[in-house]
C-alpha cells in the first residue's frame, strides 16, 4: 500500500531543511509548516504505514485559532511489532492510586479499600483522572475536555451526574474523597 501524500518527497524535503547552528548535529530545529507543505513524518512511521489527511469534521476546532490539521496513520494488521521486539514490562506495575483507591489502567479495574468497583467507561476515566491528580481542582469544562474529549457536546451537568454515580458506587464511607469545590468543579482528596 503506497502513501497518498508522497512520503518520498517529504523525506527529501526533510533532509534539505536547515538545522539550527546551536542544535546537535543531525537534529532538526522545530519550525512552522506551510499549509501546502508535507511534514517530514516518514522516518517516524512504522514500515508499511500509510498516512492520510483526517476528515475536517474529526479534527477539533478551537475558537479564535487557525484550523488544525490531523492525519490518520494506518498500519497493516499483519505488520504489527512482534511480541519479541516489544519492550519487556515484566516487574513493571501499572497500578496507580493510593492506599484507598487502586487503579489498574491495563486491566481497566478499580478498587476502593480492596473492594472492586463496577464502573462504566466514563466513570473509570473520571476516577482515574481525579486520582492521578490528587488535591488539584478540576473545573467542569476541564473534565469534559479531558475525560469526554473535544468532540463532546454537553455541559457541566454531565460531569455532575457522573460524579454523583461514581460517589454512589464508592459507598457512603468513601464518597467524601471526591470533594465539590462550589462554583468551580471537583477534586480528589485522599484520606490521611
Amino acid at each position: 500500500m503506497t502513501n497518498l501524500r508522497g512520503l518520498s518527497s517529504a523525506t527529501a524535503s526533510a533532509s534539505a531543511a536547515p538545522s539550527s547552528p546551536s542544535a546537535p548535529p543531525g537534529r532538526q530545529r522545530l519550525r512552522a509548516v506551510a499549509p501546502d507543505e508535507v511534514p517530514p513524518v516518514a522516518d517516524l512511521l512504522h514500515p508499511g504505514a500509510t498516512w492520510l489527511p483526517a476528515p475536517p469534521h474529526t479534527v477539533p476546532a478551537l475558537p479564535g485559532h487557525p484550523p488544525m490539521v490531523g492525519y490518520l496513520v494506518l498500519v497493516p494488521a499483519d505488520r504489527q511489532v512482534p511480541e519479541a521486539a516489544r519492550p519487556s514490562t515484566e516487574g513493571v506495575t501499572a497500578v496507580t492510586g493510593d492506599e484507598l483507591i487502586r487503579i489498574d489502567p491495563d486491566q481497566r479495574t478499580a478498587e476502593i479499600a480492596g473492594r472492586p468497583l463496577d464502573l462504566t467507561y466514563l466513570e473509570f476515566e473520571l476516577l482515574s483522572h481525579l486520582v492521578a491528580h490528587p488535591h488539584r481542582v478540576h473545573t467542569r469544562d476541564q473534565l469534559v475536555t479531558t475525560v469526554w474529549g473535544y468532540g463532546h457536546v454537553g455541559d457541566g451537568r454531565t460531569v455532575d451526574v457522573h460524579v454523583a454515580r461514581l460517589r454512589r458506587k464508592m459507598g457512603p464511607e468513601h464518597r467524601g474523597t471526591i470533594v465539590t469545590v462550589r462554583r468551580v468543579g471537583y477534586k480528589y482528596v485522599p484520606t490521611a
